[in-house]
């Protein structure tokens, strides 16, 4: 392991602080030296005790506490990381005006360390018009920003808003404290599934959650790269910060990635999409009285995007692409990625084993990346965003 880092959480207060501790938990797992910075609003979610017991170390939470070791600027000015979680509304509001009121501010404004928020709080907070432009500052200062996921909020409410998961943003937080690497690189990312339309009503579809892509288009634009996300049907919110380019089928997202790929250099082909499509689509709903017991559909087989823009190389780009199998035996996954990058003809294909409970829709990946050639290059095993990461080392 690495030397131990110091490591201020900061806890603001919103509903997701209990989740905190567990930030606070992993970073001390893996080793390292944490300090919780607490606002009052925070300690009446979550008890001083308890964070006091998982972090090892008194929390801090008065602006006035140690005036005679200037306590107030002496955590920040200390700190190899700085990470807020959960990150309400009104404190992302704070922290892109610079203001300094409370011990959490003053630690913050006070220190030269990676910066890493995780947002937490209500969709309709989150999409409000003044949250998105504070986001967008205090991305421009090189502030990380940590999800939201979507999901299950307080009460009955559901969607974009929810803090991400503990382990994720120890993840984010550490890839923080790389150099940005990717400056000055434009990369093209692919995430999400395709949909075929059957009728207005139905489609053909895969179980990619888009996870993997949004995962990578995030880790890139940490890097410092320009990046453009192409995404199909997301069920993750797509990071801030990225140029989002929504598609809806297969030709739409082969369209996009034309248009974008002569500029690129690097396009990471991460979608799931459809290898075939109704011949024929129905302008109004296919009806089961019309059709009787059985329905019978004739598919036909979509441009492979891949393979398209691997037979068109330009100078100094990368082109990864990615293959998804139900194969359990690994020799066999990797003889079929082997194959199949002969086939494609891009210079590293990811492949990746999916299944029911594996793959798709999960936080985790396992992957084996092979070149053109065949060769295993590397293998990662862990969070999405950690094989994110392995991903985007082969553009150095």
């Amino acid at each position: 392991m690495s030397d131990p880092l110091r490591v201020v959480v900061g806890i603001s207060g919103g509903i997701a602080a209990y989740k905190a501790v567990g930030v606070a938990r992993e970073f001390v797992l893996r080793g390292h030296e944490v300090h919780v910075v607490a606002t009052e609003s925070a300690l009446r979610f979550v008890g001083r005790p308890t964070l006091e017991a998982i972090s090892r170390n008194p929390v801090e939470t008065e602006l006035f506490d140690g005036v005679a070791e200037v306590r107030h600027v002496a955590l920040g000015q200390s700190a190899d990381l700085v990470v807020v979680a959960p990150a309400t509304a009104n404190t992302l509001a704070k922290l892109a005006a610079g203001f300094a009121d409370d011990l959490l501010g003053t630690t913050i404004l006070a220190s030269t360390a990676p910066l890493v928020v995780a947002p937490a709080m209500h969709t309709e907070m989150w999409q409000n018009a003044a949250t998105r432009e504070n986001i967008a500052t205090l991305r421009r200062r090189g502030v990380h920003i940590v999800g939201p996921a979507s999901g299950h909020l307080t009460g009955n409410d559901s969607g974009p808003g929810r803090m991400a998961e503990p382990g994720e943003i120890v993840d984010a937080a550490l890839a923080a404290l790389r150099p940005r690497d990717l400056a000055g690189r434009r990369i093209v990312v692919t995430a999400g599934g395709t949909r075929e339309p059957l009728d207005p009503v139905r489609f053909l579809g895969n179980r990619s959650s888009g996870r993997q892509g949004v995962a990578l288009a995030e880790a890139a634009s940490d890097r410092g790269a320009e990046v453009v996300l192409i995404a199909a049907h997301l069920e993750v919110p797509a990071p801030t910060g990225v140029e989002l380019r929504e598609v809806a089928t297969a030709e739409q997202l082969r369209e996009g990635v034309l248009a974008a790929a002569p500029s690129a250099d690097a396009v990471v082909m991460a979608a799931a999409v459809a290898d075939y499509r109704p011949e024929v689509v129905s302008e109004a709903k296919i009806k089961k009285e019309q059709q009787g017991d059985e329905l019978t559909l004739r598919l036909v087989r979509n441009p492979d995007i891949l393979a398209e823009l691997s037979a068109s190389p330009v100078e100094g780009r990368v082109v990864i692409g990615f293959a998804a199998e139900t194969e359990g035996d690994d020799a066999a996954l990797l003889e079929l990625g082997r194959a199949k990058v002969a086939r494609k003809g891009c210079d590293y294909l990811v492949v990746n084993r999916v299944g029911w409970s594996e793959g798709f829709a999960t936080e985790r990946n396992a992957v084996v990346i092979v070149s053109r050639a065949g060769d295993i290059v590397t293998r990662a095993d862990g969070s999405k965003r950690e094989v994110a990461d392995a991903i985007l080392d082969l553009l150095h």
